[in-house]
């Protein structure tokens, strides 16, 4: 029988992320409802020989070079023929039943095109994980948030977010998605190469009338940094380029344009924040991110005539003022 699910982990040169997590989606994922497939991104380590030796129950995909991660699990969705994938970072350790909540909800809400589920801190257990928590939104001008995550606070998990809700973006780190829609929508964004674009991608999801939804019953761990840690400015210059192009692209023209004057005036606080702290590096990065940004908005002319933000309560906050002023460290 034609399993539903294809768990999609990308790997590129993580032939010990693979030895370290893939074991616990090995275990956890059933064989009776899913496939797990490893899809290297052309790597020159011994990823492959690792993958043919240690977990032969595993499906491969080999690229010849390293396409990113958009570029990369949009070419794997290409080729893959299953009515679900669960687009899972390399560095994700499954639980007992992680699977099942989130195939049973989506199949259960047919309006629900993606999900995710709860996100713990691998190396704080006891913590929310940065990159998705439990459930992503997005304020007024762009900064994303999570129950359980307001910019670097992580909250501990009390059972305070257990019960499922609609969300504006669901992570990357644990993306189920129903492929016809991910096809339809276009999948992830190549030009972003890496950072913001599930949440550009959740973005398109509800402009064509789906819903998105965290499933707390389902919980994984997720390390975190494994591709890009915080500390390089090269992820600085892609998360400050890519929120502007997101915006940009998936807000009308005349509100997009007021929304991101305000949201650059803010990221000229940031690069003053940087240079008193001596992180020169970083100040580099958020000017390199605004002058790429001028030069890539221009291949995005097809803009939505409504402003999904509107639709949102969360969406009203500025979780700027909410946090650095008011003191505000929880969802």
């Amino acid at each position: 029988m034609k399993k539903k699910v294809a768990v999609v982990i990308l790997n590129w040169n993580g032939a010990a992320l693979l030895r370290r997590f893939l074991p616990s989606v090995c275990q956890h994922t059933p064989t009776q409802l899913a496939d797990v497939i490893v899809v290297d991104n052309g790597s020159t380590d011994n990823s492959i020989e690792i993958l043919s030796r240690e977990f032969p129950q595993v499906l491969t995909l080999l690229f010849p070079r390293n396409y990113g991660f958009a570029e990369g699990y949009n070419r794997a969705l290409d080729e893959l023929d299953y009515e679900y994938a669960v687009l899972l970072n390399s560095d994700v350790e499954v639980t007992p039943r992680w699977l099942e909540p989130l195939l049973e909800f989506v199949e259960n809400h047919p309006d629900v095109a993606a999900c995710q589920p709860k996100i713990r801190a691998l190396r704080e257990p006891e913590k929310f994980e940065y990159a998705g928590a439990a459930g992503g939104f997005i304020d007024r001008y762009g900064y994303p948030f999570c129950r359980g995550r307001l910019f670097g606070t992580l909250e501990i998990d009390r059972g305070q977010y257990d019960a499922p809700l609609d969300i504006f973006w669901a992570s990357g780190a644990a993306l189920f998605v129903r492929t016809a829609v991910y096809r339809t929508v276009g999948g992830l964004d190549p030009l972003f190469f890496a950072h913001m674009e599930e949440i550009d991608l959740c973005w398109r999801i509800h402009l064509a009338g789906h819903r998105i939804v965290v499933v707390p019953q389902s919980t994984v761990y997720h390390q975190g940094g494994a591709s890009l840690d915080a500390a390089n400015p090269q992820k600085t210059y892609l998360n400050f380029r890519n929120n502007l192009l997101m915006l940009h692209k998936n807000l009308p023209r005349q509100e997009g344009k007021k929304i991101l004057f305000i949201r650059r005036l803010y990221d000229t606080l940031a690069f003053g924040r940087f240079v008193v702290l001596g992180q020169f590096a970083h100040a580099r990065a958020i000017l390199r991110a605004h002058n790429d940004f001028r030069k890539m908005r221009k291949r995005y002319t097809d803009l939505p005539g409504e402003n999904l933000l509107n639709t949102f309560p969360e969406a009203r906050r500025n979780i700027t003022i909410d946090y650095f002023l008011k003191g505000k460290k929880q969802f």
